[in-house]
């Protein structure tokens, strides 16, 4: 038991670490959210409701103005105020807002967010045992260990992404939605939000837009063919 105790404290360690910026992310969107009521987007939220057999969606505006989607530790669902500026601009639809507000429900429904508290912990972990296995290196040590974990983090992201994406496509097909509107979005994001690629593919915590739209285009196939 002694010889396990630092792997005990490691642990509980790396869990107060997760809460507590769960924690503070709980309270920055509390106070910095509203209630999505935009006229355009309620039917969206009754469809999507409607075809979980539940009452409609309720979403949240998070009131910053980069473009994002957010599904909250605790299940809420938020867009940011910049996405519906664009929707206001004319530069982006309802239905491919309906599809990132799909997407977020689907990291709720996989428990993504539970799911990375334990990746978190784990990445921490060999973040540390690679800092100490490689501390004889000068400099490179504590960036090798960095980057290793940061490619196992991203790795673990997308295929959260992924599960997101098919479960978005499955409920927007049973919306009567389609998947057009999925994949139009993924075209526009890179000049919406004015970045590129952002780095190597296996260091991007999101899969590029041609993947995802391949696999997309992928799981059609098979639905139609089952």
């Amino acid at each position: 038991m002694i010889k396990l105790m630092p792997f005990i404290l490691l642990a509980l360690y790396l869990a107060a670490m997760w809460f507590f910026s769960s924690w503070r992310l709980k309270q920055e969107l509390s106070q910095k959210s509203t209630p999505l009521t935009h006229p355009r987007l309620v039917p969206m939220l009754e469809r999507l409701g409607h075809a979980m057999e539940l009452p409609p969606v309720r979403a949240h505006v998070y009131e910053i103005a980069p473009i994002n989607g957010l599904a909250a530790p605790d299940g809420r669902i938020f867009l940011t105020r910049g996405f519906l500026d664009r929707l206001d601009e004319g530069k982006v639809t309802e239905a491919e807002l309906a599809s990132v507000i799909a997407h977020e429900l689907g990291h709720v429904a996989h428990g993504h967010a539970r799911r990375r508290m334990i990746d978190f912990a784990g990445q921490n972990a060999i973040r540390m045992a690679l800092a100490t296995f490689l501390r004889f290196v000068p400099f490179f040590g504590p960036w090798i260990a960095n980057l290793v974990a940061a490619a196992i983090a991203a790795r673990l992201s997308r295929q959260d992404e992924f599960e997101a994406d098919a479960f978005a496509s499955a409920l927007m097909i049973k919306a009567g939605l389609g998947t057009e509107p999925q994949k139009s979005l993924f075209r526009k994001l890179p000049k919406l939000t004015g970045g590129g690629s952002g780095g190597p593919a296996w260091l991007l915590s999101h899969p590029p837009a041609e993947r995802r739209i391949a696999e997309i285009e992928r799981l059609e196939a098979k639905w139609r063919a089952g």
